[in-house]
């Protein structure tokens, strides 16, 4: 199972634009992946509901993970959107 952890970047955390900016994202990426609070239960990221439900605030550690093949690269675009708080999925990481 591949695994990033991230704090969020996004000073507003997974709320409202951010977390659509982020479930578009995980639904493009072409791999089932999941999303948490470090400690917490996975949710399904391709979810608005699960992900808005995770309540993660800005600057609060999350975990991505994906049992997919090929998930690294997935994980690691995932990550750095999240972390950096970007508007857009980044093409290259």
């Amino acid at each position: 199972m591949a695994e990033r952890r991230v704090n969020v970047g996004w000073a507003e955390g997974l709320h409202a634009r951010p977390a659509s900016i982020f479930v578009r994202a995980a639904t493009a990426a072409g791999v089932p992946v999941t999303i948490a609070k470090a400690g917490g239960d996975p949710v399904n990221a391709a979810s608005m509901l699960a992900v808005l439900g995770l309540g993660a605030q800005g600057g609060e550690e999350i975990v991505l993970a994906s049992g997919a093949e090929g998930a690294d690269a997935a994980l690691d675009r995932l990550a750095k959107l999240v972390s950096e708080g970007l508007e857009e999925l980044p093409e290259t990481v």
